[in-house]
C-alpha cells in the first residue's frame, strides 16, 4: 500500500449514500429502478454489455466427459467458440460433479486467474492454449501454462470437499476472452466482434467481458441433466468476486452471488476512500472498467452509484460476501457496510438481509436472510474456510 492509503477507520471521511430507491422505496417501483440502476453501472462504472450476439456467434461442445481420479466424481470439459473463423476465440470450461448424487446439483460457477489446470493436480484437465498471466508460482514460460502448473492454485478451490458436499464446481479461466493486460490485443480483437458502445467513454472493460463469459458458462452448464439449471451460484475472488457481481447483477438466471475479498468498485462502499480507492483502482487497471470511471477519480462523492447499489441488484436472490482481517485494500468494514445497505432491497421481498449494523467478530459468521457474511482471519485470499461457510450459507437457501 502506498503512504497515502487510509487504513485507519478514525480517517473515514463523513459521507453520503445515493438513495437506493430515489425517494420511492416500494416493490412496485423497484423493477424500473433496478434496470436504472443497471444503466447507471454500465455508463459509468464497468461499460455496457452488448445485447446483440457476437459476429459468428458462440457455441459450447462438450470436449471430454470421464470419470476424475480422486473422491467420485465426473470430469466434464467444454469448449466455448465465440466468434468467426480469422477472429474465432475459444473459452475451456471445466466441470466437476459429484457422483453420489439425487437428482440434479447446484453449482458454483467462477472464473480463475491462472488456469483451469491450476485449480487442482488432476492430470486429465486440459491445459490452456492462450496466453497466460505469469502469476508467481503457476508454471507459465513466456506467458504459455505448463506442466508445472497444476495444482497450483489448488488451495484457492478444495474441489474434493466441495463435491463431498453434494455441489458441483465450474471454473474458466479469464484470460481466454480478455488477458489481465492493459492494452493486449485480444481484448480489442474480442471487442470487435460487437458493434461499439454509442458513447465511447461507456465502452465495456475486462470485468464486463468476464461477467459475460460466466453467463455464457452458466448457459452452457445448464443444459446438462445433472445440473440444476435453477441453482448456479456465481463466485468470486477479489478482481473475479467484482466480475461475479456484474455478471449477477445482470443475470438473472444465477440464483445467487457470492463475493470474497472484491473491495473497491467490488462490494465495497467507495464513498469511505479506505484502503483501494476509485483514483488507485482506475490509474492501477484502467482496463477493467469503461473509460468514464476514471472521470470519479478523487471524488468519488460525485458518484451516481455506489456499491451498496451493486449489491442490491442480486435481490431478492441469495448474496454472501466475505473479507479478510488483513486485507485491508479490500475495506473489510466497507463490504459489511454495503451488505447491510442492500438489505433494504431485500425487504421489499419480505427478507430481512443483514439486521443491524454491529461488524462482526473475525470468523463469526452472520448469516442472515437471503444475505451472508463472514471476515476471515488472515490475507488476500479464497480459502477452505471460505467455502465452508459459503457452503454452510447455500445449503440453508436450498432447505
Amino acid at each position: 500500500m502506498s503512504q497515502d492509503t487510509l487504513i485507519d477507520e478514525a480517517g473515514v471521511p463523513q459521507y453520503k449514500l445515493p438513495d437506493l430507491f430515489d425517494g420511492k422505496p416500494n416493490p412496485q417501483y423497484w423493477a424500473d429502478r433496478r434496470r436504472e440502476l443497471l444503466e447507471t453501472f454500465a455508463e459509468h462504472v464497468y461499460g455496457r454489455t452488448p445485447l446483440e450476439a457476437p459476429e459468428g456467434g458462440w457455441g459450447p461442445t462438450v470436449r471430454s466427459r470421464e470419470a476424475a481420479p480422486f473422491a467420485e466424481a465426473t470430469r466434464i470439459q467444454f469448449r466455448i467458440q465465440v466468434g468467426p473463423p480469422g477472429n474465432r476465440h475459444a473459452v475451456a470450461l471445466l466441470l466437476y460433479l459429484p457422483e453420489k448424487r439425487k437428482g440434479p446439483v447446484p453449482v458454483f460457477l467462477g472464473l480463475n486467474f491462472s488456469g483451469n489446470h491450476t485449480i487442482h493436480t488432476d492430470p486429465g484437465i486440459s491445459l490452456p492454449e492462450s496466453w497466460m498471466f505469469p502469476w508467481d508460482g503457476t508454471g507459465v514460460v513466456d506467458h504459455r501454462a505448463t506442466e508445472a502448473g497444476r495444482g497450483t492454485r489448488a488451495h484457492r478451490w478444495p474441489v474434493e470437499r466441495i463435491l463431498e458436499r453434494g455441489y458441483g464446481l465450474a471454473t474458466l479461466y479469464c484470460g481466454d476472452l480478455a488477458p489481465d493486460q492493459q492494452g493486449h490485443p485480444r481484448i480489442s480483437s474480442f471487442r470487435e466482434l460487437f458493434a461499439p458502445a454509442p458513447d465511447p467513454q461507456s465502452e465495456w472493460g475486462n470485468l464486463g467481458i468476464w461477467a459475460w463469459s460466466l453467463s455464457r458458462a452458466r448457459e452452457a452448464i445448464s443444459a446438462l441433466a445433472e445440473v440444476d439449471a435453477h441453482r448456479i451460484i456465481a463466485i468470486g475472488h477479489s478482481r473475479m468476486g467484482k466480475a461475479a457481481l456484474w455478471a449477477a447483477a445482470q443475470d438473472p438466471l444465477f440464483a445467487a452471488a457470492i463475493s470474497n475479498n472484491s473491495g473497491c468498485l467490488g462490494a465495497a462502499l467507495s464513498r469511505r476512500k479506505f484502503g483501494e480507492t476509485v483514483a488507485k483502482i482506475s490509474k492501477g487497471f484502467p482496463h477493467w472498467f469503461c473509460p468514464r470511471l476514471s472521470t470519479y477519480a478523487e471524488r468519488e462523492e460525485q458518484m451516481p452509484v455506489d456499491q451498496h447499489m451493486l449489491l442490491a441488484l442480486i435481490a431478492p436472490r441469495p448474496l454472501y460476501v466475505s473479507s479478510a482481517s488483513e486485507d485491508l485494500w479490500a475495506d473489510p468494514r466497507g463490504e459489511f457496510l454495503a451488505a447491510v445497505e442492500a438489505s433494504a432491497a431485500y425487504r421489499l421481498f419480505g427478507h430481512e438481509g443483514i439486521a443491524g449494523t454491529e461488524f462482526p467478530e473475525v470468523e463469526a459468521p452472520l448469516h442472515g436472510d437471503r444475505i451472508g457474511y463472514h471476515i476471515r482471519r488472515g490475507t488476500h485470499n479464497m480459502l477452505r474456510y471460505d467455502w465452508e461457510r459459503f457452503m454452510d450459507f447455500m445449503d440453508k437457501q436450498w432447505e
